[in-house]
């Protein structure tokens, strides 16, 4: 593992103990709520999309038949990720809190801690291998 794949990595859970220490701060700081919505909307996601990240890439984007960008498939393929990274997180608060709230053991603090040890979970469950897409005999993919 290269120290830029470790860093994309950690960022996630990072992030997530860093909103949990945030809370320590006064209660209408903006810098708090910063940090925690920064990592609610995109720190679970970012550490689940990393888990699947070898299956998005097998299938690239295929542009217009004109070319008129060269960089078409790489910039869909980033704003793929990109939208994944943030509906995932958005759908992983929402599981979270729905569970806390069918336990009546909701709050914030309990969310937050919540997702953040999953964020750390994802970041350090190991990337699966990346597959070629299969084909049936006599297919056209």
């Amino acid at each position: 593992m290269t120290p830029q794949d470790f860093v994309s990595r950690m960022l996630p859970p990072f992030g997530g103990w860093l909103a949990l220490a945030a809370l320590a701060l006064p209660g209408g700081s903006p810098l708090r709520g910063a940090a925690v919505v920064v990592f609610l909307a995109a720190g679970p996601g970012a550490a689940l999309v990393g888990l699947c990240g070898p299956a998005l890439r097998t299938r690239t984007a295929r542009g217009p038949v004109e070319q008129r960008d060269p960089d078409f498939a790489r910039h869909s393929d980033l704003l793929e990720r990109l939208m994944l990274v943030v509906f995932v997180s958005i759908g992983a608060v929402m599981i979270v809190a729905t569970v806390l709230i069918a336990t009546h053991a909701f709050s914030a603090q309990r969310v937050l801690l919540a997702l953040t040890l999953l964020t750390t979970l994802a970041a350090f469950f190991p990337r699966p291998r990346a597959s070629p897409p299969r084909t049936r005999k006599g297919s056209v993919l």
